[in-house]
C-alpha cells in the first residue's frame, strides 16, 4: 500500500499554487491529509480541493508540525522565512521560488535530468526557473548522447510567468486597444522596476530587473541554473529573455554546440526516446511546437531541429512547454513523486 502523506501547500491561491492543487488531484498523489497555508490576511478563507472545502490557515512555523511535504509558491521572502522552519519540523520543502536555487547545499532538480540529486537534500529542494526546466529537459538527452559545449537561448515567455495580475493586465490592455481607450501598464517588465510598458501588441526584452553585467536576473537564472542542474560549470551558456503577449506557454529558440558530431536524425531518435519530451518536427506538414497547443499539456515539445550551416557540431532547436505545468507545478509534484518512489520520505 502506498504511504499516505500529509501535504501543506503554501500560496495555493496563486497561479502556480492553483496548478499544484490540480496536479495533486490529477496524478492521484497519495494524500492522507492536506492543509493550505497563507498570510494572516487570507487565513480563515475557504478553499476548494478535490470536492471538499478547507479553511486556509496562517502560515506559521508551528503549522508545519506533522507535515511530510510542503509545497511552497508564495514568493521568495515567504520561503526564506518559513522553509527552514518547515524543514526543521521534519517536512521536505519543495520550493518554487528562486530563493534557494543557487544555494550549494540545496538540490536544484528536474527529475528527468538530475533525479539522483534528491538524495542529497537537507530538508529543502528547489524547483528551477520555468524557462530553465523545459530547456534542460530537452537538452539533457542530447548532452548525454553527444556531449554539449555551448548553449545560446532566446526566450519568448508568456505573461503567466509574472502571475495572475500580469494575465489580467494583458487582457485589460488588449480590450482597451480594441476599444480605442488609454492603455495602462503597471506590472511588466518587472513590478519592482522604475518603468512599465504595455505587453498587448508588444514584446518586452526585459524579464526581471537588470544586473550589473547587463543581463537580467531572469537571464542569469537560466545561465547559472543550467550549469548547476547539469553539473557542468564549464558549459558556455548565454540567454536573452523576452516577454511576449501569450497567456501561457514559454517558447525558446536554442542554439547548441556538441562535443561530438551528430546528424539531425540521430538527435530525432534521442528525443523520441527521452522521458517527458514530445518531438514535433515535420516541415513537410508545418508541424512544430506552439504554445497555444502546449497549454495544459505535461510534456516539453521540441521541433525545428536543424544543423547549423557553418558548424557541423551546431544545431538549432525550438522548445515549447506550459510554464505553469512542467515549468512549475508539475515539476514540483514530479519531485515529490520521485522522493516517494526512491524512499526518500
Amino acid at each position: 500500500m502506498t504511504k499516505q502523506l500529509t501535504v501543506a501547500v503554501v500560496g495555493a491561491t496563486g497561479a502556480v499554487g492553483s496548478k499544484m492543487m490540480e496536479q495533486l488531484i490529477k496524478r492521484k498523489f497519495p494524500i492522507g491529509e492536506i492543509k493550505f497555508l497563507a498570510s494572516a490576511r487570507s487565513a480563515g478563507k475557504p478553499i476548494e480541493f478535490n470536492g471538499k472545502t478547507y479553511t486556509i490557515e496562517e502560515a506559521t512555523p508551528e503549522a508545519f508540525e506533522g507535515v511530510n511535504i510542503a509545497l511552497f509558491s508564495a514568493g521568495g521572502s515567504v520561503s526564506a522565512l518559513l522553509a527552514p522552519e518547515a524543514a526543521k519540523r521534519g517536512a521536505v520543502v519543495i520550493d518554487n521560488t528562486s530563493h534557494f536555487r543557487m544555494d550549494p547545499t540545496v538540490p536544484l532538480v528536474v527529475p528527468e535530468v538530475n533525479r539522483e540529486d534528491l538524495a542529497k537534500h537537507k530538508g529543502i529542494i528547489a524547483n528551477p526557473n520555468c524557462s530553465t526546466i523545459q530547456m534542460v529537459a530537452a537538452l539533457e538527452p542530447i548532452r548525454a548522447a553527444f556531449g554539449l559545449t555551448k548553449v545560446i537561448v532566446s526566450t519568448y515567455q508568456a505573461v503567466s510567468g509574472a502571475g495572475i495580475s500580469a494575465i489580467e493586465e494583458l487582457k485589460a490592455q488588449s480590450e482597451n486597444w480594441d476599444a480605442g481607450k488609454n492603455v495602462e501598464a503597471n506590472i511588466l517588465p518587472s513590478g519592482g522596476d522604475k518603468r512599465h510598458y504595455p505587453i498587448a501588441r508588444n514584446v518586452i526584452p526585459q524579464i526581471d530587473k537588470f544586473t550589473d553585467n547587463g543581463f537580467t536576473y531572469e537571464e542569469m537564472k537560466m545561465i547559472n541554473e543550467t550549469k548547476k542542474i547539469m553539473h557542468a560549470p564549464e558549459l558556455s551558456v548565454a540567454a536573452t529573455c523576452v516577454r511576449v503577449p501569450v497567456v501561457s506557454g514559454h517558447s525558446e529558440s536554442v542554439y547548441i554546440e556538441l562535443e561530438n558530431e551528430a546528424s539531425v536524425q540521430e538527435i530525432f531518435e534521442v528525443l523520441r526516446n527521452a522521458p517527458g519530451i514530445v518531438l514535433e518536427d515535420d516541415i513537410s506538414t508545418q508541424t512544430y511546437p506552439m504554445p497555444i497547443y502546449a497549454e495544459g499539456e505535461d510534456a516539453t515539445f521540441v521541433g525545428r531541429i536543424r544543423q547549423d550551416l557553418d558548424n557541423k557540431k551546431g544545431f538549432h532547436l525550438w522548445i515549447v512547454s506550459d510554464n505553469l505545468l512542467k515549468g512549475a507545478a508539475l515539476n514540483s509534484i514530479q519531485i515529490a513523486e520521485a522522493m516517494l518512489e526512491d524512499n526518500l520520505l
